[in-house]
């Protein structure tokens, strides 16, 4: 089921799979993506859980509001979602920035989750001034240069020829989000640091790891590991969009972890 709902001062879409009955797993894309990102996850875990998906506000079918944000309001629209759904509490899993928003779940309205999954992501992602500059370029050239070199930042070359179709797919969708809302989540990206926050996530916690990954490498995925007591580690045979690139051994980790 697909569907809108209000949080805070905009619109925000949302896909449901699964009973509602069973325990409320909820999947947070990355930048640049739409919920469309966790296709192979959904069709996975859809028997076992009530899995829902949404875009991040400023992506695929959300408007990003009338004002700027910060990770506080992305963590914010996720508390809005599962009151939506009158769902108490949820397992949570986000890759790189939808990463970053878990983080702050975590940190912040832990009694709503069950589990953290933290993918491909890190406490402090890239520096200020480079997202502050990309959201400048967006702005004002619109998305066609950060689509041109996405392909390498997401993915390995072997996947890139293997799976042209998947990837000019997903470029193609990154070439029409819209820009306003792109760079809004890039200004939020250079003001997000968690690291001095990190201690107080006490959730089960399972952090996932690219091992070919630029973006967010292994070392910040142990380094997660290490700042939250009890943390789980796993890597996948990816680059960044690792649930993508390596849906099966993605979805096998994060169900194993799930229903431990």
């Amino acid at each position: 089921m697909q569907s809108f709902f209000t949080a805070g001062d905009t619109r925000l879409h949302y896909r449901t799979d699964g009973e509602r009955g069973n325990p409320c797993l909820v999947l947070s894309n990355s930048l640049g993506t739409d919920l469309s990102m966790w296709d192979a996850q959904a069709d996975a875990l859809a028997s076992d859980f009530f899995v829902v998906r949404y875009d991040t506000r400023g992506h695929g079918q959300s408007a990003s509001g009338g004002a700027p944000f910060g990770i506080e309001r992305l963590g914010q629209d996720v508390v809005a979602l599962l009151d939506h759904l009158d769902v108490a509490q949820a397992a949570f899993c986000g890759i790189s920035m939808g990463g970053l928003t878990g983080q702050w779940l975590g940190i912040h309205q832990p009694r709503r989750l069950t589990h953290l999954v933290l993918a491909n992501t890190a406490a402090r992602i890239g520096a200020a001034d480079a997202w502050l500059a990309r959201a400048a370029q967006v702005r004002r050239e619109g998305m066609g240069g950060v689509a041109y070199g996405a392909a390498a930042r997401w993915f390995t070359p072997a996947f890139i020829t293997a799976e042209a179709a998947t990837v000019a797919r997903m470029i193609a969708a990154l070439r029409g989000q819209d820009a306003d809302g792109y760079a809004a989540c890039c200004a939020a990206l250079a003001q997000t640091d968690l690291r001095a926050q990190l201690a107080a996530i006490a959730l089960p916690t399972l952090v996932i790891a690219g091992e070919h990954d630029p973006v967010t490498t292994v070392d910040d995925a142990r380094w997660l590991q290490g700042q939250v007591a009890g943390a789980q580690l796993a890597s996948v045979p990816a680059s960044h969009l690792s649930n993508v690139e390596a849906a099966p051994a993605f979805t096998a980790r994060l169900r194993a972890f799930l229903l431990a």
